[in-house]
């Protein structure tokens, strides 16, 4: 008899096939099947990521047009308060000139009231100093020129006249 690993055995063929069909069961059962689910869930993840990411990345453009429409409404507002600002500002520079105008016309209108006034009184003061001394030099020059005689002539037609009068 030759060898018997040659030296096909029905029986040794057999158990071969018996066995390798046991290991191609327990291989599919404990380690293929895991494998499987394992490949299958990390796909699984893998594409739950992607979706996340993916997610994520709207997000962050959304995100970045609104922060970009605020910014946009914020420059708005500012140039608004800003031009508010200025024309604020000239509305009280112009109201400020306005009042130192009227201020300053009040106080010329009183000062040259003013002035008026003391103008007239110094011209009164004038008058009456003037009118003074006019009848001290009449006074004067009359009793200079007028001899005695002269005099009570004219003291007798002073009292002639204040009786034409009275009657």
């Amino acid at each position: 008899m030759g060898n018997p690993l040659v030296q096909p055995d029905p029986g040794l063929f057999i158990w071969t096939i018996l066995t390798f069909l046991v290991l191609l069961g327990l291989l599919a059962k404990f380690a293929w099947r895991p494998l499987l689910q394992a490949l299958e869930s990390r796909q699984e993840s893998i594409r739950r990521s992607l979706d996340d990411a993916r997610q994520a990345k709207q997000d962050l453009e959304r995100l970045h047009q609104e922060s970009a429409q605020i910014i946009r409404q914020a420059r708005v507002e500012a140039d608004g308060i800003i031009t508010r600002s200025r024309a604020d500002a000239e509305r009280l520079r112009e109201e400020m000139k306005q009042k130192a105008r009227a201020e300053a016309d009040t106080i010329v209108k009183s000062a040259e009231r003013q002035i008026q006034l003391e103008t007239t009184r110094a011209l009164q003061q004038i008058r009456t100093e003037a009118v003074d001394l006019s009848v001290m030099i009449a006074s004067k020059i009359i009793q200079r020129n007028l001899s005695k005689e002269d005099n009570e002539r004219l003291i007798d037609e002073a009292l002639r006249q204040v009786q034409a009068h009275n009657h």
